[in-house]
């Protein structure tokens, strides 16, 4: 009987710890099918432990309904910070990426640039707003040469291809001359599966196509694309020659030039003075083709002797040893 009486207050108190434990338990589940309820769009899944809310933007619509199609390019010249002040919302380096979805393509824009600190304000002023509309995650470099050396525009696009890689997983490069501002956002900067010529259309040459094998002023190429032609070629020092032997490559390649029709890929040339030719440009394209575009991408070498992370856009200064090509050397 004393055995029996002893025993009792274990039996009750082993009820009341599964009791407990069975609250518990209750009052844990139900907090959590209450949090993951107050947070559903913020959260996609509740941890055990808190490691704060990962979430994923849905993927951007095919077309941006932020479009507007043709749009007045802007030629005033605002003060840096006036243009800064216009574009709170990007990151350092000139990058941006929608904020309430996830961009469809990612897109380095690479600006071969001398002493056009003009052009260059309208340029920026006009390119972000009609970059942002079309919802894409890019960034703007801008790739200078040492004052000494003359002007060499492939070179350039060649290391800001490669920079720009260093950046971000960019997945489409724009090779843009500064000063050319495009006319209609339904041009999208992106990269199909053959090379683009963006620029078809420009006012300076009333809105029509030069030539067909054209493919200067604003192209797109992919990675791939890219790496596949060895790039730009790096001895084109002056003005001309190195739009015609990407061409070259291109055809080289098996490769093709898509175009979109004149009434969408229009742009506004700013005024500016005809650069130094080189007088050896058609030597060195003959010269190209017969050494199977060897030069480029995998034979260049330079020095970044300057870098600058500014909120419109990277500054990229280089230095090159090798100046073969270049008039008077």
């Amino acid at each position: 009987m004393l055995g029996a009486v002893d025993t009792l207050p274990r039996a009750v108190t082993s009820c009341r710890c599964r009791y407990l434990f069975v609250c518990l338990l209750a009052f844990v589940v139900t907090q959590l099918l209450i949090f993951g309820a107050m947070f559903n769009r913020k959260c996609p899944y509740v941890s055990w432990l808190w490691r704060g809310c990962s979430t994923k933007k849905p993927l951007c619509p095919l077309i941006s309904p932020h479009l507007v199609g043709g749009v007045e390019v802007e030629t005033s010249v605002p003060a840096w910070q006036t243009i800064e002040d216009n574009y709170p919302m990007l990151q350092n380096g000139g990058r941006y990426q929608p904020p309430d979805c996830e961009a469809r393509h990612r897109v380095a824009l690479i600006v071969p640039f001398r002493d056009r600190d003009i052009h260059l304000k309208i340029f920026l002023n006009n390119i972000h707003s009609f970059l942002m509309r079309q919802q894409l995650d890019y960034g703007i470099f801008v790739i200078d040469l040492e004052e000494s050396i003359p002007f060499n525009r492939a070179l350039l696009l060649n290391v800001g291809f490669l920079e720009a890689s260093k950046v971000h997983d960019y997945q489409c490069f724009v090779f843009h001359d500064v000063d050319l501002i495009p006319e209609n956002d339904h041009n999208t900067y992106s990269c199909p599966e053959q090379p683009r010529h963006m620029s078809v259309a420009i006012d300076k040459m009333n809105y029509r196509l030069p030539y067909t094998t054209i493919f200067g002023g604003v192209s797109a190429m992919t990675k791939e694309q890219m790496l596949t032609v060895n790039g730009y070629p790096n001895k084109f020092f002056g003005w001309g020659g190195e739009d015609d032997e990407m061409y070259n490559r291109i055809k080289y390649h098996n490769l093709t030039i898509s175009r979109y029709t004149g009434d969408v890929a229009r742009y506004k040339m700013l005024a500016h003075r005809r650069n130094q030719e080189n007088p050896r440009r058609f030597d060195l394209i003959k010269s190209e083709k017969r050494q199977n575009h060897s030069d480029g991408l995998s034979s260049l070498e330079y020095r970044v002797i300057g870098r600058v992370q500014r909120r419109l856009f990277t500054y990229i200064r280089v230095s090159v040893d090798q100046i073969t090509g270049v008039p008077g050397h």
